[in-house]
C-alpha cells in the first residue's frame, strides 16, 4: 500500500521549499506582508493632518525669513530666487489657498496684503505662458474663490490681458513665451502640455468677468491641437504652432503632454463642455490602445509612435503618477488602482520617487526628486472614491519619507539624486501649492473642501464647478 501524502502538507511543503519570495506566491512574500502590516496600521487622520500643517508653515516662515517678495526660497544658502528679473511673487500666490484650507488665517491675511499691496504685472519680462497661467492665473481665481476679494480678480484679469496675445498665430495655438509689457511673442515650437492646458483658467475667467474671449481662445487652441491627432488618435510630444505640423511624433502621458490630456477630462467635469468629452472619450481610448502596458513589473503607460502606436521606450516617471487621479475621476477605478500600485513600486526604489525609471528593468534613468505632488494627488483621488486605507498608509510614507531626506535648516529641498540622497538648492512654489497641499488633503476632514465641488488644475489650485 503506497502512503498518501497528504495534499496540505504538500501545499505547506511546496511554499516552504519554494520560498516566500516566489511570484507564484506573491501575497505570502515577506515584502507582501510587511505591506498588509502597514495597511493594516491604523492612522490618526487627525494627527497626521496637522503634521503635514506643521511642515507647511516650516516651510512658509523659511520664506518669510529669508525670501519675502521673491519668487522661491532657496533652503540651503537660506537666499532666494527670482524667476525673472523682477519677482512675480511666485511662492505666496501658489501657496495662498493652500492656507485657506489649512485654516492659517494669519499667515493668509499677510499673504493677502502683500500680493494685493505688492504684484504688478505692469513689467518688461518675457515670460512662459503656460507656467504663468497655471501657477498665477491659476491661484489668483482659486484665491478670489476662496475670499471673494475682488482685488484677486482684478489682478487674474489683468495678467490675463497681457497673456492673450501668445494666441495670435496662424493656428490659434499659443506661442510658448510673451513679454508682459510688449506683447512680444517668441517660441513657435511648443508640446500639447503648454498648448492645451490653460482652458480651466481662462474658462473660468471668462465665466466670473463675462468676457467671453478668454474662454473662446483656449478652446480654439484646445480644439485646434485635438483635430491635429494622429489617424489611431495620438498626439505627439512637439508641433509648430505656426504650421501645425508635428516635429516629434513620441506620444505618451509624460511631461510635455500630461495636462493636455488632463485639461480634456476636467474641462468637461467643470463645465459640462461636450465637446471636451468626445475629445477626452476618444483619446483615452487610444492611450489605453497603444500607451497602455501589462509588464511583469505592472501596469503602466509607455511610449510609442503617434502615427503608427509601435512602442518605443518603456519609460515612465513622476510626472506619469498624475494618470491615476484621471482614470478615477473619469471612473475606470482599475486601472487607477493598477497604475497607483505601480507607482508606489516606483516610490520605494529607493524610499523616494526618481524621476523616471524603465519600468521593464525597474532601473532609475533620471535619479532626481524635485518635490513632485503628482503621486500624492493620485493617492488623495483614489481615497476619496475607495475610502481604502492603504491610501493613507501611502500618504503616510510620501509625507515621511520627503520629511526625512528633504527638510532643510529653513525648508525643504529637491533631490539631485534619490539615490545618494545629495540635495539640490531649491524649493518650488508647487512644493506648497501641491505636495503639502494634497497631503493634507489626503488627512484632512471632509468639511474642508468638498471634492464634488471643486476641479484642480494643474497647479492644485480648487476653482468651482456650479457657482453662479
Amino acid at each position: 500500500m503506497k502512503y498518501k501524502f497528504p495534499i496540505s502538507l504538500f501545499i505547506i511543503t511546496l511554499i516552504i521549499i519554494f520560498g516566500f519570495s516566489n511570484p507564484i506566491f506573491g501575497k505570502l512574500n515577506i515584502r507582501s506582508h510587511s505591506f498588509t502590516d502597514k495597511q493594516n496600521e491604523k492612522i490618526n487622520k487627525k494627527e497626521m493632518a496637522e503634521k503635514v500643517k506643521q511642515e507647511f508653515l516650516f516651510a512658509w516662515n523659511g520664506y518669510k525669513k529669508y525670501a519675502w517678495g521673491h519668487d522661491e526660497l532657496k533652503p540651503i544658502s537660506d537666499t532666494y530666487r527670482d524667476w525673472y528679473s523682477s519677482s512675480l511673487l511666485m511662492t505666496p500666490v501658489d501657496a495662498f489657498d493652500t492656507m485657506v484650507l489649512m485654516g492659517l488665517k494669519k499667515e493668509a491675511a499677510e499673504t493677502q496684503k502683500l500680493i494685493l499691496d505688492s504684484l504688478s504685472f505692469d513689467k518688461n519680462i518675457t515670460v512662459k505662458f503656460f507656467e504663468i497661467n497655471i501657477r498665477l492665473v491659476g491661484g489668483l481665481l482659486s484665491s478670489y474663490e476662496l475670499t471673494r476679494n475682488k482685488g484677486f480678480l482684478k489682478l487674474a484679469e489683468d495678467l490675463a490681458n497681457r497673456l492673450m496675445p501668445v494666441f495670435n498665430s496662424k493656428t490659434g495655438m499659443p506661442y510658448r513665451y510673451i513679454n508682459l509689457k510688449t506683447g512680444k511673442v517668441s517660441g513657435a515650437v511648443s508640446n500639447p502640455a503648454e498648448i492645451g492646458s490653460c482652458i480651466i483658467e481662462l474658462g473660468t475667467l471668462s465665466k466670473l468677468t463675462g468676457n467671453p474671449e478668454y474662454f473662446n481662445k483656449a478652446k480654439r487652441a484646445l480644439t485646434a491641437l485635438y483635430n491635429r491627432r494622429s489617424n489611431i488618435g495620438l498626439v505627439g510630444s512637439e508641433i509648430s504652432i505656426e504650421t501645425g505640423k508635428w516635429v516629434n511624433t513620441n506620444s505618451s502621458i509624460t511631461g510635455g503632454i500630461d495636462s493636455y490630456y488632463e485639461y480634456l477630462l476636467k474641462r468637461w467635469m467643470l463645465f459640462g463642455d461636450k465637446d471636451c468629452e468626445r475629445m477626452w472619450k476618444t483619446s483615452i481610448t487610444a492611450i489605453n490602445k497603444y500607451l497602455a502596458d501589462k509588464a511583469s513589473t505592472g501596469f503602466w503607460y509607455g511610449h510609442a509612435d503617434m502615427n503608427t502606436g509601435k512602442r518605443i521606450s518603456t519609460h515612465f516617471g513622476a510626472l506619469d503618477a498624475f494618470f491615476p487621479a484621471e482614470l478615477v475621476l473619469s471612473g475606470d477605478l482599475k486601472r487607477a488602482e493598477a497604475l497607483e500600485a505601480s507607482c508606489y513600486k516606483m516610490w520605494n526604489l529607493e524610499g523616494i520617487e526618481p524621476e523616471q525609471i524603465d519600468y521593464s528593468y525597474m532601473k532609475i534613468i533620471s535619479p532626481g526628486y524635485p518635490l513632485r505632488p503628482e503621486i500624492i494627488e493620485s493617492a488623495y483621488y483614489l481615497y476619496h472614491y475607495t475610502h481604502s486605507k492603504k491610501y493613507l498608509q501611502m500618504g503616510k510614507t510620501f509625507f515621511n519619507n520627503i520629511v526625512k531626506y528633504c527638510k532643510t535648516n529653513s525648508g525643504f529641498a529637491e533631490l539631485k539624486s534619490v539615490i545618494t540622497k545629495q540635495k539640490r538648492d531649491a524649493m518650488e512654489s508647487f512644493f506648497l501649492a501641491e505636495t503639502l497641499k494634497y497631503l493634507y488633503l489626503l488627512f484632512a476632514p471632509a468639511k474642508v473642501l468638498d471634492f464634488n465641488k471643486v476641479i484642480f488644475n494643474t497647479e492644485g489650485h480648487p476653482v468651482q464647478r456650479n457657482f453662479k
